[in-house]
């Protein structure tokens, strides 16, 4: 009878919804979410697949809360590896435009507009930040780093 319900249970497991994952962490500013602010990070896409070269959106029903947002990833693998190490995968300046943050300012990351940078997801708000954000590196860096680290999100 035991085995039965071990197996049951498994089952039950198998054809469920996935619960979100939730990390208690506190962040020092809060990530673009949208312009209603309500959206998940990241534009709805997976973060991790990012570090593959590709921007993937996510599955609403493989999602993991961190730092106050909600994650979507492609695959329960995944959303384990983000989960394992969030800091690895999580966009600079808080999923913001790099490009803007080097200008002393916020604008919402494009999901589809991406580059890893020494390890580091960046996001732009259009490809013509991400060209000038490019043209004026290591600067543009240096500038967003530095702005993002002071300013009172």
């Amino acid at each position: 009878m035991m085995k039965r319900l071990s197996v049951l249970g498994v089952l039950m497991m198998l054809v469920a919804p996935l619960p979100a994952l939730a990390i208690d962490a506190p962040r020092s500013a809060p990530v673009w979410q949208g312009a209603s602010g309500t959206e998940a990070a990241v534009g709805g896409h997976d973060p991790v697949a990012y570090f593959s070269g590709s921007a993937i959106p996510g599955d609403p029903a493989i999602s993991a809360d961190f730092g106050g947002a909600r994650y979507l990833f492609a695959t329960m693998a995944n959303r384990d590896a983000f989960l394992g190490d969030p800091a690895r995968y999580l966009p600079a300046f808080g999923g913001h435009c790099g490009w803007a943050a080097s200008e002393g300012r916020k604008a919402g990351g494009n999901p589809k507009v991406f580059r890893i940078e020494d390890g580091v997801l960046v996001l732009n708000c259009s490809p013509d930040a991400e060209a000038k954000w490019i043209a004026g590196l290591p600067g543009t860096r240096e500038r967003a780093t530095a702005w993002w680290a002071a300013e009172d999100k």
